[in-house]
């Protein structure tokens, strides 16, 4: 897109940003986006089959994505990069010397402050976006230098921070705190979508769950037809004790909630989700036993899709919807 900023900062066709998900966006996906003119993006556990505890594997692991996106495509494409807190911070250390070693175009930073990987990413010459859940942690992005930041509004699945600002509000908060480019999130899989984040301010919109129901993407086939078969109301918001996570509603998220309301012990509740992960249920498809992220748009999406006709929908259908938008504006004014 001519004179977009999020276009010509990472040099991609459209201003569209698959987000990364745990045990679902490995190297076919994220090659089969990035060929078809978005940015594709690995996420943890790309490519893998088990869980590990064991950081060289983990840093391993990843390697071999990379490299398989690279014999796939040529295109730019991103690596996430969990920060983490504590123990966990070493296997994002692994990971930050494995996408310098690789030379990885992009790197999307999440789960932790700005401050610890952008300085190293930006002087090995990777761009850097931070997903971010207000408008001072985007200032605060900023001022580490991260090459643009990406908002995730209280509609968007997976896990994110503790505050409950939708796509609708926190997009031009956003866009209003900073200088550097916008990708907005939660809630967008279609071309309306990614319109209403243009005009709320970002430069651009990034698509999680409607490329987790993708052939492409590594989520169990059990998944993607409890998404298809979703309806409005279809997902549903879990506390953490360190982030809210939102989740395809099943009999898991039920007994959760209620393990919650109970006031069972924290240590409870962890073992809980940690013998419930998303390992389990996106992966191994235990959709009713396990976690399952999910975001809201789950009610929007009807069908499985490959990436490439995801975007090639987008780009046409925008084109429409701007006209049916100026067409409303004309008749308001």
């Amino acid at each position: 897109m001519e004179g977009n900023r999020i276009c010509e900062l990472m040099g991609i066709r459209y201003p569209i940003v698959q987000a990364p998900m745990n045990w679902v966006s490995g190297a076919n996906l994220a090659a089969a986006v990035s060929l078809a003119g978005g940015l594709g993006t690995l996420g943890p556990n790309a490519g893998a089959d088990s869980i590990t505890t064991d950081v060289e594997l983990a840093g391993k692991r990843m390697r071999d994505q990379i490299r398989k996106v690279k014999g796939l495509t040529e295109e730019p494409f991103a690596v996430n990069i969990a920060v983490g807190i504590g123990e966990h911070r070493k296997y994002s250390q692994r990971i930050v010397e494995v996408v310098i070693e690789e030379e990885v175009p992009v790197a999307i930073v999440s789960v932790g402050r700005p401050d610890v990987y952008a300085d190293v990413l930006k002087n090995a010459g990777i761009k850097v976006l931070h997903a971010i859940s207000t408008a001072r942690h985007a200032k605060k992005a900023e001022e580490c230098g991260v090459d643009a930041v990406i908002c995730e509004g209280f509609e968007a699945g997976g896990h994110k921070g503790f505050t409950e600002l939708t796509t609708f509000v926190l997009t031009p908060m956003v866009a209003d705190a900073v200088k550097i480019p916008v990708i907005a999130g939660g809630g967008i899989g279609d071309a309306r979508g990614v319109l209403a984040a243009l005009a709320l301010g970002a430069d651009g919109a990034y698509m999680g769950t409607r490329f987790m129901v993708t052939k492409e993407s590594d989520s169990h086939p059990r998944v993607k037809e409890s998404v298809v078969k979703g309806e409005d109301a279809c997902t549903v918001t879990l506390p953490k004790d360190f982030m809210l996570a939102r989740d395809l509603s099943n009999a898991f998220t039920k007994r959760y909630l209620g393990m919650r309301t109970a006031g069972v012990s924290p240590q409870e509740l962890n073992d809980y989700l940690n013998a419930h992960s998303p390992y389990y249920g996106q992966h191994l498809g235990d959709v009713e036993g396990a976690e399952v992220c999910c975001g809201q748009v789950a009610g929007l999406i009807e069908s499985v899709k490959g990436a490439q006709e995801i975007l090639e929908d987008i780009a046409k259908e925008i084109n429409t919807c701007f006209k049916d938008l100026k067409k409303k504006m004309n008749e308001f004014l």
